[in-house]
């Protein structure tokens, strides 16, 4: 049976990791090498996936254990540049493990394509002509894509809106496109171009914009999880945790570093699953702006026995068919690990994620602080900047953080030291 409770994962040494992972998942030695001698994406495949590709420019994948989600054990893949991110997520999950893991929730996949309609004489006219031919419209979109219509997705539903825009007014239609397990970009736009032409003769006016909407209102993932109490009763501290909450409520600065954190965990999920990680960064973002105020994306609450209980709601346009999640090979295995079998899988997956990355550094915040988990990891890789080489570089770590210098200088004299 499947596990995501690896005890001292982190002591193992790269290969060992992906030995383990590799008998839970059962990867292939291919997909092994594929992970492992970091040659997954080679300059052709670059060169057909972007303009102008002169090479690769690889980040480190991790794995975060600890994670059940929704009662299953999953082992998630993380590529992230950043130090104490993996290991933050894993060891928050791993208080919410004995109490049940991460419980999720989904909306569906809609998405939203929209048009922009100017120079329209009779707006409010225009509106009401483009419901009375919904239907149309909606028929002209779904033939863009029979086989999404075949799989039960398609264009579902439309709305119309007139939104004054430099004081003139502007029709804006939003088509309503359930795109299933896939992101949906291509298809969306597609729709939005081919409906922009009836709309257009429908209402004497000019398509201005025909494009999707990374604002994924209606296709929002919920996480929530219970977590140990980490302060052992001391409720000082427990209070501190549930005030630097609050003040991402109230303090848009507060919030921007708060939500920053969540991301740090979402985005690598993304990321490592070939997924648009710019979309959901836009995405999450414009909805914690959505009461008019930019504001935290989780929520939190402490039960009367101590425990720690939070929650989070965020757009999740992803996919696990379609773009680079089947292109990019890296994407590809990380996908196999995750064993995912839908796109609502996946963006519960990622909430969680987010979820428990938010934990861990609210309680870092407000207990010993941010910094010493994360300078570190951040001094291992200063010590390598400077030169470090094999044993030199736990050497070098143990010396700065005694002294409690990790800073560019002081590592390098500390490097130059340990030389000669």
């Amino acid at each position: 049976m499947m596990t995501s409770r690896i005890p001292g994962f982190y002591k193992l040494s790269p290969n060992e990791r992906i030995d383990k992972i590799g008998e839970s998942v059962k990867l292939t030695e291919i997909e092994k090498k594929t992970l492992t001698e970091c040659n997954g994406l080679q300059l052709e495949q670059a060169n057909q996936m972007v303009e102008n590709a002169i090479g690769v420019f690889p980040i480190p994948l991790g794995a975060a254990v600890n994670f059940k989600v929704n009662g299953k054990d999953v082992i998630v893949p993380m590529a992230t540049e950043e130090p104490s991110v993996i290991a933050a997520a894993s060891n928050a999950a791993k208080l919410a493990y004995d109490l049940g893991g991460f419980t999720t929730s989904y909306t569906g996949s809609i998405m939203r394509g929209q048009i922009h309609i100017v120079n329209v004489a009779q707006p409010y006219q225009a509106v009401a002509k483009i419901y009375e031919n919904k239907e149309e419209i909606l028929h002209i979109c779904n033939e863009q894509d029979p086989t999404l219509v075949a799989l039960g997705g398609g264009a579902e539903n439309l709305e119309a809106h007139v939104i004054e825009a430099n004081g003139k007014a502007t029709v804006v239609i939003h088509l309503l496109i359930n795109t299933m397990d896939a992101m949906g970009a291509n298809a969306v736009n597609t729709m939005a171009e081919a409906a922009a032409l009836r709309i257009e003769k429908m209402t004497g006016g000019e398509a201005v914009l025909r494009i999707l909407s990374n604002l994924a209102d209606q296709r929002i993932v919920r996480a929530r999880a219970s977590f140990q109490d980490p302060f052992k009763g001391d409720r000082k501290r427990t209070n501190k945790f549930i005030q630097a909450y609050e003040m991402a409520l109230a303090d848009p600065y507060r919030a921007a570093t708060h939500n920053k954190g969540i991301m740090n965990g979402i985005t690598a999920v993304v990321l490592a699953t070939g997924n648009d990680t710019r979309a959901i960064e836009a995405g999450a973002h414009a909805y914690a702006a959505k009461r008019g105020g930019y504001q935290s994306l989780t929520h939190w609450e402490i039960e009367s026995n101590g425990t720690i209980t939070g929650t989070i709601a965020v757009p999740m346009a992803v996919g696990i068919i379609g773009g680079t999640t089947q292109a990019h090979p890296i994407a590809k295995t990380a996908m196999k690990i995750l064993q995912t079998t839908s796109a609502e899988e996946l963006a519960g997956i990622i909430a969680s994620v987010g979820l428990a990355q938010n934990f861990a550094a609210m309680r870092a915040l407000v207990d010993e602080g941010i910094q010493r988990g994360h300078m570190k990891l951040h001094a291992k890789n200063m010590a390598v900047m400077v030169g470090a080489k094999g044993n030199q570089i736990e050497e070098a770590v143990r010396i700065a953080l005694e002294k409690g210098t990790v800073r560019y200088d002081a590592m390098q004299a500390i490097v130059q030291s340990l030389k000669y």
